[in-house]
């Protein structure tokens, strides 16, 4: 597989194996549930999910034991996340960058989580109309929010990852966007601790 950006490089290769180790816990399983019961309050009647950047799928396997009759599926650029997907069975999954996935249909909702991040900024406008084009009514943005865009360190990485107002520019991107609700979750959080993740959920006209 070619690929546009070193950022992509970086994820489809050894990096992006340790990152599987880090995230196969019950407790991140445990707080993406919690996440998403509080984002899924301010949506209805959704029965299709797409994660752009699902990695070995925790999110989609939350929203399956929060919605069982969902259907799933997930981008992934990583080939030992792919398979390890592809053995739990609950999801489609589309072995391929986020740069590179054509829309076949539309979603209910379609997110990201600390994916965006990730992504060359030469390239976000790309993925954002990626995300509008996937979704028929939500779209949820849940990354580290910057007001204006900057680059910090990543594990001793540099240009490896972007903090801005991402969803501040879908809104001005398409017009038609709504902002619905928002939130931030501490990465100290008695109950249900992420990563400093704020998240806003968007819906289409």
């Amino acid at each position: 597989m070619e690929y546009k950006t070193e950022q992509e490089l970086f994820w489809a290769s050894s990096f992006g194996n340790d990152y599987i180790l880090r995230n196969q816990d019950l407790k991140v399983l445990a707080s993406s549930m919690s996440l998403f019961t509080k984002i899924l309050n301010g949506t209805s009647k959704v029965s299709s999910f797409l994660e752009l950047g699902c990695n070995i799928g925790i999110n989609l396997k939350a929203l399956k034991h929060l919605n069982p009759e969902a259907e799933l599926s997930g981008v992934e650029i990583n080939s030992e996340a792919v398979e390890e997907l592809k053995k739990w069975g609950g999801a489609k999954v589309y072995h391929n960058s986020i740069l590179e996935y054509k829309v076949d249909y539309k979603r209910d909702f379609v997110f990201t989580r600390g994916v965006l991040i990730h992504i060359n900024p030469d390239y976000l406008n790309l993925v954002y109309e990626l995300m509008y084009e996937s979704s028929n009514k939500y779209i949820c943005i849940a990354e580290y929010y910057n007001p204006s865009p900057v680059e910090i360190d990543y594990r001793g990485n540099s240009e490896k990852l972007f903090k801005r107002d991402f969803a501040g520019e879908m809104m001005n991107k398409y017009p038609d966007l709504n902002l619905v609700n928002y939130g931030f979750v501490y990465h100290k959080d008695n109950n249900f601790p992420q990563d400093d993740i704020t998240w806003f959920l968007l819906s289409k006209n």
